[in-house]
């Protein structure tokens, strides 16, 4: 097969399951890329995945947008608090060295799944204190989400997660998600689509600096037929995430981080 059609496949595969869990796909693509390309450098694969998910990212937002599903208030607030983390993690990948670049990312998703194993999907509530923003949406179909959540909080790990994901280059929605559901207490659905939305413009702002520092030039043939891919994806995984429950796409997400994880980790060491 050639090579920028299984690019393609894998692209259209990514696009559509990382749009129904809200998690732009970095996390796939980036173990991907690890095994396609082992003499590749730490910050040519992160590099290549940032860019792709941005175009998942935008593409899974205007998606999200027409189902009415993204909290565009919320999305603005958490976006900008990615930017400083986006910018330091992407000037910081060509300092890690291949090997430790792949365990880290393996331990991350696997610690990840074990904590949304142990921790139950949270319930969308209204939590006391002095900081909170009460949010409110109308679903197309008439369905109103209630919720509210502590901005600070919010802000603070989002700067965190900027960071991860831009030095990673697993764009984040597979850690923004369970944040928003578990911590912050967004609505699953919602908390998917708004996540994307921020991803926008994480990824954005990280793919800019790899440009300039130049770890983009060259990779034209792997980004373009992987962007077209996600694009396509993109719009059929905010289609079906439309018709499936929360709990269902938290045990997707659960299932993915775990199996790519484990294969990581086993071929670092």
């Amino acid at each position: 097969m050639p090579e920028w059609l299984l690019l393609l496949l894998a692209g259209l595969v990514i696009g559509a399951y990382g749009t129904l869990i809200g998690a732009g796909g970095g996390f796939i693509l980036v173990p991907l890329l690890l095994i396609f390309y082992p003499n590749e450098s730490s910050e040519s694969i992160a590099s290549v995945s940032l860019a792709v998910v941005f175009f998942n990212a935008l593409s899974g937002t205007l998606a999200y947008a027409r189902l009415g599903r993204v909290d565009y208030g919320s999305g603005v607030l958490l976006a900008l608090a990615t930017v400083p983390g986006a910018i330091v993690g992407a000037l910081t990948t060509p300092l890690i060295p291949r090997r430790p670049f792949d365990l880290t990312v393996g331990c991350l998703l696997v610690a990840l799944s074990i904590f949304l194993v142990v921790r139950p999907l949270a319930e969308t509530r209204h939590g006391d204190g002095r900081f909170r923003m009460s949010r409110r949406m109308i679903d197309p179909d008439g369905t109103v989400q209630s919720w509210s959540y502590n901005p600070v909080l919010g802000v603070a790990v989002s700067v965190v997660i900027g960071f991860v994901s831009s030095l990673l280059g697993i764009g984040g929605g597979f850690i923004h998600v369970p944040v928003m559901v578990n911590l912050l207490n967004f609505p699953v659905h919602v908390a998917s689509a708004t996540s994307h939305f921020t991803l926008t413009v994480m990824t954005a702002v990280g793919s800019v600096v790899h440009l300039l520092t130049g770890t983009l030039v060259g990779a034209a043939p792997r980004v373009v037929p992987l962007s077209l891919g996600v694009v396509v994806g993109a719009q059929v995984g905010a289609r079906v995430a439309q018709r499936l429950h929360g709990v269902w796409i938290i045990r997707a997400l659960v299932l993915a981080l775990a199996f790519v994880g484990a294969r990581l980790i086993f071929k670092a060491l």
